[in-house]
C-alpha cells in the first residue's frame, strides 16, 4: 500500500521540530503592509532569493532576523545569526503605468 504525504504537512511538522511558533511568526508590521514571510537564509541564499523573487515580479525585503526568532540559550549563536542571516519577505509588485497592458 502506497502512502501519499502532502509536502506542506511534512515541512510544517519538520519546521516545528526545530523552531517554536514564536520563531516562525512573521513581523506583524510587515504582514500588515502586505508582505509575506518566506524563509530565513544565509548571505548567499539571500542574494539568490532576492534575484529570483525579483525576476518573478515580486518586491523583496531582506530583514535582519528578529530577536523573537532566536533562542535565548546561546549568545554566540545570536551574534552569528543576526550578522549573517536575513529573513526574506515578498509581496506582489503593484502595477504601474509602465507595466500595465494598454491596448491603446
Amino acid at each position: 500500500m502506497t502512502r501519499i504525504v502532502k509536502i506542506e504537512n511534512h515541512l510544517s511538522r519538520s519546521a516545528r521540530r526545530f523552531f517554536s511558533d514564536a520563531q516562525l511568526e512573521p513581523d506583524p508590521e510587515l504582514t500588515g503592509a502586505g508582505w509575506e514571510r518566506r524563509f530565513t537564509a544565509d548571505e548567499q541564499r539571500t542574494k539568490e532569493a532576492i534575484e529570483l523573487y525579483t525576476q518573478l515580479g515580486f518586491e523583496v525585503r531582506a530583514e535582519p532576523v528578529r530577536a523573537e526568532e532566536l533562542d535565548d540559550d546561546c549568545q554566540d549563536c545570536r551574534s552569528v545569526v543576526s550578522s549573517h542571516f536575513r529573513t526574506i519577505y515578498t509581496r506582489k509588485r503593484k502595477p504601474t503605468a509602465i507595466n500595465r497592458f494598454d491596448p491603446g
